[in-house]
């Protein structure tokens, strides 16, 4: 059973520690705050649930519930700061429009009165041509 377990901890913990590495160069590589967060997010949560799983495998089981409790934490957290970042950015124009391939609060931003900068009066990029 030793050996079982060292060996899913050996694969785990690697692989962990790529889609950490991953979300790390894609933070650096990638050109706008939108494509940023879907690097940092997604793939160091991963990363992180990984690592939690490996060290999991080795611990006795009274530690487990810490290991949840990191888990859970990091699965709460990290959705919850990329959508605040997400608005920050769109509000503050950080993000280029001309990737979104549906610009859903635009109508909602329009429709609650508040457009956002660089807007027409009617919500829209005043500097893109349509």
């Amino acid at each position: 059973m030793t050996v079982v377990r060292d060996v899913v901890t050996a694969v785990l913990f690697p692989a962990g520690a790529v889609f950490c590495l991953l979300g790390a160069v894609g933070l650096l590589r990638f050109p706008d705050t939108g494509s940023r967060l879907h690097a940092a997010a997604k793939a160091q949560t991963l990363g992180l649930l990984l690592v939690l799983l490996g060290a999991a495998a080795q611990l006795p089981w009274r530690h487990a519930p810490v290991l949840v409790l990191v888990a859970v934490f990091q699965m709460l957290t990290a959705p919850v700061t990329s959508q605040i970042i997400g608005r920050t950015a769109y509000r503050t124009d950080g993000l280029d429009r001309r990737l979104l391939v549906r610009d859903e609060l635009a109508d909602r931003l329009a429709k609650d009165g508040t457009p956002r900068p660089g807007a027409d009066t009617e919500g829209r990029d005043a500097d893109v041509d349509r």
